[in-house]
């Protein structure tokens, strides 16, 4: 029979630890997300239907997003053992300059409506932690006001070419004279895709307060108390737009895009040039033949043609063209640290997350991304040991198999 006894005061001591209580509700809340999938609950729970779903949602039946994350459930890593990975490197050098880690926040649009503290909290983060950040054409907020908010941050600035030559030239201009190194054309949008969800929800820029978004906003008053108490949303390209995304979307985007206007983006620009949208073998041989120092594989998070090429199958096709003649990025369904290690792997030199950061801005601000920022190095570095790996150098094609 088991001998039975009491426990002493001090073995209960060491047993009884209450957790520490945290006051502040939003350090509770990104206390207890520990992958962006939870990040990604928290959002949902703290924003409107109709700003949520522009960032979550994708076009049509949303095939394009899914097989792209479909793609990064079916890597099988092959690990190795007896390395020694108590140390971990992952710096990376992009187009010439080193990251902290080998991922930039993607340009996104609209980011104050997602959370009313926008790019410039996303900048903060992106220059605490070293990584490159990029600001879109169609962003809530200025390439000047950015260069202020996060002057030692790495900026980037992505284009669309209007059929206004003058609008863009003025905008590389502005960006070139505050410090953006990079220019991120984006080439896959000629039209606006068909994002149904923004469709369905009537998703307006300003949003619109109808009877609907007021029953909506009755569940989420801070989120409206921050929009309406806060300055009024606008665009970096824009002085005044009233409508539709859609409507937005086709005013800016030019179906006459072609290679004559990007030799004319490449003549204007002085800095490293990364054309974003490639989405093919051959295009991607004549992007860089007519300048582009990277080439961005990326179907637009799957927010412009359904059923489009996943960027992570379509990466080794590329490398084999371009045999080094241009750094080769990636990005769509990227959303843990082991997706990123999984695309260097497999060859690519940098990646870019969208969604992750902005599910974290809209869980919780400018701590929400960092938060996204933490998650993710944790993954990476962990992933990283487990695999065997000091440095993203040691990465190869052997590490991983696409089932």
């Amino acid at each position: 029979m088991t001998k039975r006894r009491l426990p002493k005061p001090d073995e209960l001591k060491q047993i009884l630890r209450p957790k520490p209580i945290v006051l502040n509700p939003t350090d509770r809340r990104l206390a207890n997300a520990h992958t962006i999938a939870d990040l990604r609950t928290i959002a949902r729970k703290r924003t409107p239907r109709a700003a949520f779903d522009y960032t979550d949602g994708a076009a049509e039946l949303e095939d394009s997003l899914r097989r792209a994350r479909q793609a990064y459930r079916r890597i099988e890593f092959h690990p190795n053992v007896l390395r020694g990975v108590s140390d971990v490197d992952t710096t990376r050098e992009i187009l010439g300059k080193t990251s902290a880690l080998p991922f930039a926040f993607a340009p996104t649009g609209f980011t104050r409506m997602m959370q009313h503290e926008g790019e410039s909290a996303v900048a903060r983060v992106a220059e605490r932690n070293g990584i490159p950040v990029g600001l879109s054409t169609m962003a809530t907020t200025s390439i000047e006001d950015l260069a202020a908010a996060a002057p030692g941050a790495r900026k980037w600035f992505q284009l669309y070419v209007w059929r206004d030559h003058g609008a863009g030239e003025d905008l590389m201009n502005r960006a070139w004279e505050h410090g953006y190194d990079t220019l991120m054309l984006t080439v896959d949008t000629p039209v606006g895709g068909a994002r149904l969800r923004d469709v369905r929800n009537g998703l307006t820029i300003p949003p619109a307060l109808t009877l609907k978004t007021f029953l909506d906003g009755a569940t989420h008053p801070a989120w409206w108390f921050n929009l309406l108490t806060t300055e009024p949303l606008n665009f970096a390209s824009l002085n005044h737009f009233g409508g539709t995304v859609a409507e937005l979307l086709n005013k800016l985007f030019d179906p006459t895009l072609n290679f004559d206007d990007l030799d004319w983006v490449r003549r204007t620009w002085p800095g490293k040039l990364v054309v974003k949208g490639v989405q093919n073998v051959d295009d991607a041989r004549d992007v860089v033949k007519h300048g582009a120092d990277a080439v961005l594989i990326s179907n637009h998070g799957g927010r412009q043609l359904d059923r489009a090429p996943t960027p992570l199958e379509l990466l080794p096709a590329v490398l084999d063209e371009l045999q080094g003649g241009a750094e080769v990025w990636i990005d769509t369904g990227i959303l843990s640290g082991g997706d990123i290690v999984a695309a260097i792997a497999r060859g690519a030199d940098a990646v870019l997350v969208g969604r992750a950061f902005l599910y974290g801005l809209m869980a919780g601000g400018e701590r929400g991304v960092q938060r996204c920022v933490d998650i993710l190095r944790t993954e990476l570095v962990r992933t990283m040991q487990l695999l065997g790996v000091r440095t993203l150098k040691d990465l190869t094609p052997s590490h991983t198999t696409l089932r």
